[in-house]
């Protein structure tokens, strides 16, 4: 606990991913009040085609309770 999933679009190096992944585990850790041990993440990469299938209508518009930000337009 808590585990966080990432979804972007591809292009970032792996140097980038893991620079967002250790900024993410240090903001959950002091936040949360967890240890980093128990922190888990996971990238998903998502072709700007397949975004709104895959991502904008199923995890934005079908979860709009769940969301603490939308994406402004």
């Amino acid at each position: 606990m808590p585990h966080i999933i990432i979804k972007l679009y591809p292009g970032r190096s792996n140097e980038q991913k893991q620079k967002l992944t250790d900024a993410i585990v240090k903001n959950v850790v002091s936040i949360a009040n967890c240890e980093a041990k128990t922190v888990s993440v996971a990238i998903e990469e998502v072709s700007p085609e397949d975004w709104a299938e895959k991502v904008y209508m199923p995890d934005i518009l079908g979860n709009k309770d769940k969301l603490y930000k939308e994406p402004e337009k």
